[in-house]
């Protein structure tokens, strides 16, 4: 791969991991159009997403810092309880248990923790799946134009006004699916899940903050899973710097790109991606028949 390649890529995925339009459906679909070789392509996937990763934690860093600090505060307070449970039992006394999930920020870290239940499960099922729908051209053309549906659907639903203390446990399993199956290229991740929390009436701002937030998990676990095949690839080696200046590229490209779907969501444009996704994807489903 070259240093021109990688640039290219990486802004590919800087635009297409945060605006609805399919990172990986985009990525499958110039390597098959241009037959470009990432000699490794796994750990250049990966760097390219922890590329994005990063722009996510600079957008939502108060967000995320907060989370963590209450993570923390949660599983001191579960051990509190533990503490209480055993002097209740012990000394029969009424000792009163800490409420454990008692604000917005403690609910929304459970939600995500509960939304990436499906999202690993169906990512570890439909590994081998994925990795065969991205090497055709008429998976990711298909996905992509299902993907301009679920666009068109977001921009007519009712205005949700669903902060993380309305949202059922329920509801954050059915968007953590919904991005289980957006590892299929052409499905855009972003795009799918907004949708369905749109769907399930959460406010516009908070649905962003929800998807791209939920997306740190689904990336750190696949790059985990990701790393024992990375390994076995010696001849990636001597393209790290390469890949690095691609995932930077990503970095800096998903940044404001972040900013950007903030305002297409709050004024309902989905529908101009959505005719995007489908004329990129009516071109790949041709483009398998006739290449």
């Amino acid at each position: 791969m070259s240093v021109l390649q990688s640039i290219l890529l990486g802004i590919v995925q800087g635009i297409t991991e945060f605006l609805p339009v399919s990172s990986s459906g985009h990525l499958a679909i110039l390597q098959n159009i241009f037959h470009v070789e990432t000699d490794g392509g796994m750990l250049f996937d990966i760097m390219l997403h922890v590329g994005t990763l990063v722009a996510v934690f600079v957008v939502y860093y108060r967000d995320i810092g907060r989370m963590i600090t209450e993570t923390l505060k949660m599983c001191a307070d579960i051990f509190s309880n533990i503490h209480t449970f055993a002097l209740n039992r012990i000394h029969k006394t009424s000792l009163r248990y800490k409420r454990i999930i008692h604000n917005n920020y403690r609910k929304f870290v459970v939600l995500i923790l509960v939304s990436t239940i499906p999202t690993g499960i169906i990512g570890i099922l439909g590994k081998d799946l994925v990795e065969q729908a991205g090497a055709t051209l008429l998976i990711p053309g298909i996905c992509l134009l299902i993907t301009g549906v679920l666009l068109l659907i977001a921009d007519t639903v009712p205005e949700g006004r669903k902060m993380p203390r309305n949202v059922s446990y329920g509801q954050g399993l059915i968007i953590g699916a919904a991005q289980g199956l957006a590892t299929l290229p052409g499905l855009s991740r972003s795009g799918t899940t907004i949708a369905v929390c749109l769907v399930c009436g959460l406010e516009r701002k908070f649905a962003v903050k929800y998807s791209f937030i939920l997306s740190i998990p689904a990336i750190l676990g696949a790059a985990v899973l990701e790393i024992k095949d990375v390994l076995a690839e010696p001849s990636a080696a001597g393209q790290v710097g390469i890949y690095a200046i691609g995932m930077v590229f990503a970095a800096v490209v998903g940044y404001v790109c972040i900013k950007a779907m903030l305002l297409v969501v709050k004024h309902k444009k989905f529908v101009y991606f959505a005719c995007y996704c489908f004329v990129v994807g009516a071109v790949a489903v041709v483009c398998h028949f006739l290449i």
